[in-house]
């Protein structure tokens, strides 16, 4: 064996010997512990079942909970001795001073972590810098019976120990720990690596005997190596403590509070001990429980905030998920999560972060600007696994043109242990050093882990300007950034959306809990409309019970939550929460249409019914109104009356179903014997769009041994089998061809409404299944007669282009992909959209059209998806593009349903129909309508939906005062203000492709809208 290598083994023994000096324990602490299943307070801390626990005694199960005591009496033998703690209880632990604030956060060191970034315990509790002996120790702690990560780790008492700290061992251990690492990663037979190796050797040989002068002794030899300074640097880093807490994952919320806790006091802490320190958290979700269950805690934080070594950081209310999450959730992610940090810190965020999120909408960079962020940083890209994102620092562009600043860590990762071989890293890794001088580093153990440890900050003490190693600053996230941008001219741009080649099983696990989020995102849509117009009529608008509702929505929009990735008790939890808030806010909808509707003059209908239309276009749709069918017209974003016993009868020539075949009079849907569909034809156009010999909506079931997050890439090249038709009946409903079937596969059953209504191309699928199977993903598929090279996909604010071939492998790693409300495969004279009410996960490779309807994982929920789920998919075959075809009528349709409401007074003073807003402009959605967050006034949000420039005019129904341009914050903008109007006054506007506009109007006092 070479002999450098031996020397290396040998100073690595030497420096184990340091770290086993550090401490000596001299004397025990008596503990008990008070256990529960659930956290109880600090008031309430001796509730629990009560244990006297000695080492290695057992105290409880996984997500137990109990409340520790230490006591005991600091020997008179360790009189002017440093006076420590050692605590490991196996679990994660935060101690409470008298008052009932946390202290300190403590975690156990058999945890799961990734080892190459060093151990994440944290044992030691500092009592005295120079004790007199006699002090009595008399301490509380919190306790959870769980790791870092969920993980059950024996529920015993490992330690509890008074010890004396020998802090000048303590110290050499980060002097000789940080140079032999240094020497470890430098280029072989350069000088300073053959110097430290050297100098290490030589204090190597003093150590044989550790004593305080051979410790004295060893520090100088060391200090000569530690004190050689880099010179002018070509690089710089800076560095930021750092510890991304997820708010729920391998543990319930209810755990997250508590890792908050334990985290943010072991941070204030170390701050007390390390001048240098700076450290940084985002999530005001995560603030805002601080400030509720610790509200002294909270005051420290927002000390440590104002003298700047405390960085509140990223502009939204959590890290969200942003493939799953409605574009206007993105927008009030940044609403509520800016506004928090301005009102609670005086911080105006300029930067989105996201270290964790699992891909990266193209819409994102618009919502940044027009929120005033202009930066970004995130490092998942690191994992992605086919293709290695080419920059670490570049200009982002979005949908629309709009432009970021974006940061990876070149490290790629946010635990980082701030070693030398952390520094190295990032330099050796960093794409863009050619063009940059700086990079971010991020150091830390998060989730619970209490972010930076002593060891991490003894490093960076170290690294400041140590030759071999680039310059080491710590220091605020921002003002890294703003060195960044200022010599940006020659960043590179990447244009469109971050695809993370990866997880892309998060698309459909946990499908109940994305039903119920689209579900909610729409609901929310349409209380705010209607209370919108409730308060413009002088009601009161709801805005602190919608204010609570959606960050509750917002929290389940975290990227473990939303994208299916957490344990079983987050989805119960969640599950009966979202019931309960959908609940509350379809009553409130409810409630506002209800007084609206008594309103509005009925006289000479039999059976008064108002039909209120949220979306801004006329829609003509069959309603089904006390057993009877009607067909309404409803204006652009107003009512419509409607008499419920004037029902129309159906030609039985215009409309047929039996069991093979369904027909109305522009479309026709033939059925194979096992169910699948071998043709539709549409007689309009005398178009077949089924692929000749090919099978429609055959419910396919592939082998998926994956786990949440991600299935096996080949999938598709396994056999599949197929859900066995059991049963069929066809039959008429009012204005609806169906076709019936009900099928079976192991322990699952599936029932599907196959539906054609009259005058209508779209052929839906309602379904209804009892999905019992274990390891298996459920899929459906459509081969059809289009012919094109991409697919285009409804993203928030717009669509995405993606490639239809896999050419290269940027192109293979995309099979998998994200789409809302619908995908289209379209050629310029004909194509085949595929909507949905609830699904996100997509294939589209040559013609075929697939949509991912269920799987089931085992891990981290045995229990992912075995249950009852009911969703809807459609097939819309469409005459010219999917511009022409108005494609995104379609889709938002399917997912917004007219709001019917019975009256119970016939003589009102408002008209029989109205429309408040009307678009003039096909290529225009109008997204949300909703008052004003300080002020008595309304925010209509409008975006372009086809990628091209319009000119529109926005009519406005109702007498204003004032018309302004706003941001996402609701700042008003220069570049547009419109006084006051007549009624029925339109504005005109211009919109670039893909463009989201923010008006607010200003109404007159005395509007009378509803």
């Amino acid at each position: 064996m070479p002999y450098e290598i031996i020397r290396v083994e040998r100073l690595k023994q030497t420096l184990k010997k340091i770290e086993e000096h550090i401490y000596e324990p001299i004397a025990s602490l008596s503990v008990k512990a008070y256990v529960t299943k659930e956290p109880v307070s600090y008031e309430e801390k001796t509730a629990g079942r009560e244990i006297q626990l000695n080492p290695g005694d057992k105290w409880g199960e996984l997500w137990d909970c109990a409340w520790f005591h230490f006591e005991g009496i600091v020997p008179p033998s360790a009189a002017e001795s440093k006076i420590v703690l050692l605590l490991d209880i196996n679990g994660e632990l935060c101690l409470f001073d008298e008052e009932g604030t946390p202290l300190q956060g403590l975690t156990n060191v058999n945890s799961e972590f990734d080892l190459t970034l060093g151990l994440p315990g944290k044992r030691v509790v500092p009592i005295h810098s120079q004790a007199a002996g006699g002090e009595i120790i008399d301490l509380w702690g919190d306790a959870g019976c769980n790791d870092l990560f969920g993980y059950y780790r024996s529920g015993t008492l490992k330690e509890a120990l008074i010890a004396v700290c020998a802090e000048e061992t303590r110290q050499l251990f980060y002097d000789y720990e940080v140079l032999l690492e240094l020497a470890e990663h430098l280029e072989a037979n350069s000088a300073r690596k053959e110097r430290i190796l050297q100098t290490l050797y030589d204090a190597h040989l003093l150590l044989v005997d550790l004593s305080a002068e051979t410790v004295a002794k060893a520090r100088e030899l060391l200090d000569e190596q530690l004190s050689k300074q880099g010179g002018d640097a070509t690089l710089s880093v800076s560095a930021i403590g750092h510890a991304h807490i997820d708010l729920a994952w391998l543990w319930p919320i209810r755990e997250t509070k508590r890792k908050g806790a334990r985290t943010f006091a072991t941070v204030l802490r170390l701050m007390e001990q390390y001048p240098d320190y700076v450290f940084g958290a985002s999530q005001p979700q995560l603030y805002a429980w601080m400030k509720e269950e610790h509200p002294k805690l909270y005051e420290q934080i927002k000390q440590r905030v104002a003298e700047g070594r405390w960085e509140v950081q990223g502009g939204m209310w959590v890290e969200p998920d942003s493939n799953i999450s409605g574009g206007e959730a993105l927008v009030r992610q940044i609403l509520y999560g800016k506004r928090f940090f301005l009102e609670e810190f005086g911080k105006d965020m300029k930067i989105l972060w996201v270290p964790d999120i699992f891909g990266y909408s193209a819409c994102l960079p618009q919502l940044l600007q027009k929120s005033g962020m202009t930066y970004m940083m995130t490092q998942k890209l690191s994992w992605s696994v086919y293709n290695d994102h080419p920059h670490h620092t570049f200009f982002w562009e979005g949908l629309d043109g709009s432009q970021v600043l974006t940061h990876l860590p070149p490290e790629d990762t946010y635990n980082g242990p701030a070693a030398p071989r952390s520094v190295l890293k990032a330099e050796r890794g960093y794409t863009d050093k050619n063009v940059s001088d700086h990079c971010l580093l991020l150091f830390g153990i998060g989730d619970g882990g209490g972010g930076p440890g002593e060891e991490h900050l003894e490093r960076l003490k170290r690294e400041k300007n140590l030759q071999g190693l680039a310059p080491v600053q710590q220091e605020p996230a921002l003002q890294f950034f703003d060195k960044l941008a200022a010599k940006s001219e020659r960043y590179k741009r990447w244009k469109g959306e971050l695809y993370l080649e990866k997880h892309q099983g998060t698309l459909t696990s946990q499908a109940r809990n994305k039903s119920y989020n689209r579900k909610m995102e729409k609901a929310l849509r349409e209380l705010e409309f209607a209370a919108a117009l409730h308060t413009a009529s002088g009601g009161d608008y709801p805005s602190d019970e919608l204010d609570e509702i959606w960050k509750e929505v917002l929290l389940y929009q975290f990227h473990d939550i939303l994208p299916g990735s957490s344990i079983k008790r987050v989805y119960d939890e969640s599950l009966a929460r979202y019931e309960i808030l959908l609940f509350r806010v379809q009553e409130m909808i409810q409630t506002y249409y209800e007084q609206a509707a008594n309103k509005i003059d009925t006289t000479g209908e039999k059976q008064p019914v108002v039909v209120f239309n949220s979306l801004p276009w006329e829609r003509k749709e069959w309603l089904q109104v006390n057993g009877h069918w009607i067909e309404a017209a409803v204006p652009s974003m107003g009512y419509q009356t409607i008499d419920a016993a004037a029902a129309r009868t159906v030609e039985l020539h215009d409309l047929s179903a039996e069991r093979d075949t369904l027909e109305n009079e522009v479309i026709r849907v033939k059925f194979n014997i096992d169910g699948s569909i071998h043709s539709i034809f549409d007689k309009e156009l005398q178009k077949e769009i089924i692929d000749v010999g090919g099978k429609a909506n055959v419910l396919a079931v592939y082998h998926d041994d994956g786990d949440a997050w991600d299935f096996p890439a080949d999938y598709a090249q396994t056999k599949a089998s197929a859900m066995k038709l059991t049963e069929v009946k066809a039959y008429l409903d009012g204005p609806r061809a169906i076709v019936e079937q009900v099928y079976a596969y192991g322990k699952s059953s599936l029932t599907q409404k196959i539906i054609v209504t009259l005058a209508s191309k779209r052929v839906d699928f309602e379904t209804k299944v009892d999905w019992q199977e274990d390891g298996k993903m459920l899929r459906a598929s459509f081969p059809v007669q289009v012919y094109t090279d991409h697919v285009n996909c409804e993203i928030q604010f717009g669509h995405l282009k993606r490639q239809t071939h896999r050419n290269t492998l940027w192109d293979h790693a995309k099979d998998e992909i994200c789409a809302h409300q619908w995908i289209d495969l379209s050629q310029p004279d004909y194509g085949v959209a595929l909507l949905n009410d609830s699904k996100y996960g997509f294939s589209a490779q040559q013609n075929v059209l697939d949509i991912h309807l269920l799987r089931s994982p085992s891990f981290p929920d045995p229990t992912c998806d075995r249950a009852q789920h009911e969703f809807v998919y459609a097939l819309l075959p469409h005459k010219g593009d999917f511009v022409n075809a108005q494609v995104y009528k379609q889709g938002y349709e399917l997912n917004v349903p007219l709001q019917l409401i019975p009256v119970a007074t016939k003589v009102g003073e408002l008209p029989n129909n109205k429309s408040y807003f009307v678009v003039n402009s096909s290529q225009v959605m109008v997204e949300a309508v909703k008052k004003a967050e300080d002020r008595e006034s309304l925010i209509i949000r409008l975006y372009e939906t086809s990628g091209s420039n319009a000119t529109i005019d926005f009519q406005i129904n109702l007498p204003y005062e004032r018309v302004a341009l706003v941001d996402l914050m609701e700042n008003e903008l220069e570049q547009f203000v419109r006084e006051g109007a007549s009624q029925d006054a339109a504005v005109q506007l211009d919109f670039t492709p893909f463009e989201i506009k923010t008006l607010e109007i200003k109404l007159t006092q005395k509007t009378y809208l509803i």
